[in-house]
């Protein structure tokens, strides 16, 4: 893992803790020592409200599901990486260069049901799971590796995440979701719309903000409780799936890293991803 990435530590966490959420975290410090098998699972499915058949649409040439997975194998925290599909398009191509696919079934409602689906039909078993998305196809080997990482050296979390330092241009873009953190190292919250906000209702182009990068990582345990979660309020209102772990008192490990996210939303981000590979040299 590169040092140099990863920085310090930044989050928050849930100031009340349920019975449940302690019993769980009392039974993790007793077996966290045994966090040491990681899988990473990228779900994908064709259908999209936004833009459909995204995992297939190509960036210079190749699928962008395959440059996610190309990205995720160098992860060296991992022992496998799968993908996780409903769609036989997805699974042929995903097979053509070389992926491991596990199919699940259609009544998956997110990404998160479709890797904890995943999980149970893998042989070997795993004590970690990395949600990467496959969306992000120039994410970071060494967040992943990051994320893995702290959720090993923290035993009273279940989950863990990474931001980045918010762009002030993206500042009021509800596509890129804020993160506020605590200074232990737990998140307090996600939001679509500008955290923390000011009197002025201005952003403060002094003030470190920070964005989410789409890559979540849970105890593997935790991941089959986490998938039958009821829907809860702010998760609703905000339309982000993260928040009913923290609405239901479990902590959430967070980690500051430097990277320039380049999730694709739309096919519009098609054009913004290859100009900047290309700058780069990326092929």
């Amino acid at each position: 893992m590169a040092p140099s990435l990863l920085q310090s530590a930044v989050a928050g966490g849930a100031a009340v803790i349920s019975l449940t959420a302690a019993a769980y975290f009392y039974r993790c410090s007793l077996c966290s020592v045994g966090r040491r098998r990681a899988v990473g699972i990228i779900p994908a499915r064709f259908q999209s409200s936004r833009f459909e058949g995204k995992p297939l649409a190509h960036i210079l040439g190749k699928p962008m599901i395959q440059r996610t997975w190309e990205q995720a194998v160098q992860a060296t925290a991992l022992e496998a990486v799968v993908v996780a599909t409903d769609d036989e398009r997805i699974a042929d191509c995903c097979r053509g260069f070389g992926a491991t696919v596990v199919m699940t079934s259609q009544s998956c409602e997110n990404g998160t049901v479709r890797c904890s689906e995943a999980l149970g039909k893998l042989k070997t078993k795993y004590n970690i799971v990395v949600n990467i998305q496959g969306d992000e196809p120039l994410i970071d080997p060494a967040i992943i590796d990051g994320v893995v990482l702290a959720l090993q050296r923290a035993p009273d979390a279940v989950y863990s995440t990474a931001v980045t330092a918010l762009k002030p241009e993206d500042a009021l873009d509800t596509n890129r979701v804020k993160c506020v953190t605590d200074q232990n190292g737990y998140a307090i919250y996600f939001s679509r719309g500008l955290v923390p906000h000011n009197k002025k209702g201005t952003v403060n182009t002094r003030f470190p903000y920070l964005l989410h990068l789409g890559i979540q990582c849970y105890d593997a345990k935790f991941l089959a409780v986490y998938a039958n979660m009821k829907p809860t309020p702010l998760q609703l209102q905000e339309d982000l799936e993260q928040l009913k772990v923290l609405e239901n008192g479990y902590k959430m490990k967070v980690i500051k890293v430097d990277h320039d996210a380049h999730g694709v939303d739309t096919p519009e981000d098609l054009a913004k991803i290859e100009a900047l590979m290309q700058s780069h040299h990326i092929l």
